[in-house]
């Protein structure tokens, strides 16, 4: 953990009216960094809520990427839930949504009228492929948007066969690249005293996240996929699995010392790395052999001691326990109300390592939010009253 230093937004008030993914983690982001994020959700709750691994109302994405914030359950959809949320705008220094587009306008909370009122805002818009164009209203999942810019392409196997990957890659990319933009957006409103309107689509963001691919394909006239060396696989070991590569004549030398196969040095099929290769087969065959009869604890210290590149193959509770993240104080623990002790893992940029707090349950900090928003006792009483907000039972 950072010794304790001010952190670069805190005071920042930050309304996040996005559900899902990318646009709390975009919110989530500036929490991290300080500043005050009033979460507003549909009295139902935000959708990511009740997806995955889940207890009760909380899953484990909704605990990731909302930690730390304050949670208003408000009916937008109500005149008076529509006066609350233009109020709260108008008291935010940063707004992040990711309705569709023409969603916010027909709810008096789209840029250009809250802009006119408030020239220095910072408002970020998230959207699947963009504010206009023929896919504009077209749904954006994560699957969908890993088929459809190129992810599952890059992630095809040396088959051909198109893979998604193990996460929830495009959201997570498009959170970042948000929040990224955000921090660009504020940098402008402090140095030339204006707002910026923030656009960030996740068809845009998974293309930037593969920029180099399309420059690959077009350099060599096709995708080339797989390894770009030899050796460089996963190979079993008698109680896991361990990656090893080799990416010079020279570390191929150090493998060799390390496997006791002097041999290899003068094999013509071995020569190089284009001739490696070529006869990837027939090397991969010898070590394949070899690395099963000794557990993956024996390899990572021998590969080490010939300064080998190399790497156990790790499961989560691996890397909570990697020396290295021990050394870092990588996880938190996140003593998440309603479910328990879980790990945490935020922002890896230091010094900026806020303790995280407990992500809200729907509704619970509603009256204290509208308390703080300047709105009435006797008005607060009445929107409960009519359903238009939701407050969470203590």
């Amino acid at each position: 953990m950072s010794k304790e230093i001010p952190l670069p937004y805190a005071g920042l008030r930050v309304l996040d009216i996005s559900q899902g993914i990318a646009g709390p983690y975009c919110a989530h982001i500036l929490w991290q960094q300080g500043a005050d994020v009033i979460k507003v959700e549909p009295p139902a709750g935000d959708w990511i809520r009740f997806v995955g691994v889940r207890r009760d109302e909380h899953s484990a994405l909704a605990i990731q990427f909302n930690a730390g914030k304050q949670a208003l359950a408000l009916d937008a959809r109500a005149e008076a839930g529509k006066k609350i949320l233009f109020d709260l705008a108008m008291q935010a220094d940063v707004i992040v949504q990711n309705f569709r587009p023409g969603a916010a306008e027909r709810m008096g909370i789209g840029y250009a009228a809250l802009s006119r009122l408030k020239p220095d805002l910072v408002y970020v818009s998230i959207s699947g492929y963009g504010p206009d164009g023929p896919y504009a209203d077209a749904p954006a999942t994560d699957s969908v948007m890993q088929a459809d810019s190129g992810l599952m392409f890059t992630n095809q196997d040396e088959q051909g066969t198109p893979r998604r990957l193990g996460l929830l890659a495009a959201d997570v990319v498009t959170g970042l690249y948000a929040s990224q933009g955000a921090a660009t957006a504020l940098y402008q409103r402090l140095a030339r005293k204006v707002g910026t309107h923030v656009q960030v689509s996740l068809f845009e963001a998974c293309a930037a996240f593969q920029g180099s691919c399309f420059i690959e394909q077009a350099i060599a006239g096709e995708r080339p996929f797989g390894a770009v060396s030899a050796p460089n696989a996963v190979f079993a070991t008698s109680d896991g699995n361990i990656s090893i590569v080799v990416l010079n004549d020279e570390q191929f030398g150090r493998l060799s010392a390390a496997l006791n196969r002097p041999a290899w040095l003068t094999d013509p099929r071995f020569a190089n790395n284009l001739l490696r290769m070529q006869n990837h087969a027939d090397l991969y065959a010898d070590m394949i052999a070899q690395v099963r009869q000794h557990p993956t604890a024996h390899w990572d210290a021998l590969l080490t001691e010939h300064d080998v590149l190399h790497a156990p193959v790790r499961d989560y509770n691996g890397v909570l326990n990697h020396p290295q993240a021990v050394h870092l104080d990588m996880a938190q623990q996140l003593e998440q109300a309603g479910v328990g002790t879980l790990p945490y893992i935020g922002l890896p940029t230091h010094p900026f390592h806020r303790p995280v707090r407990s992500a809200p349950r729907i509704g619970e900090d509603s009256i204290r939010i509208l308390q703080q928003a300047g709105v009435k006792a006797s008005q607060i009483e009445q929107l409960i009253a009519d359903g238009v907000v939701l407050q969470a039972k203590v």
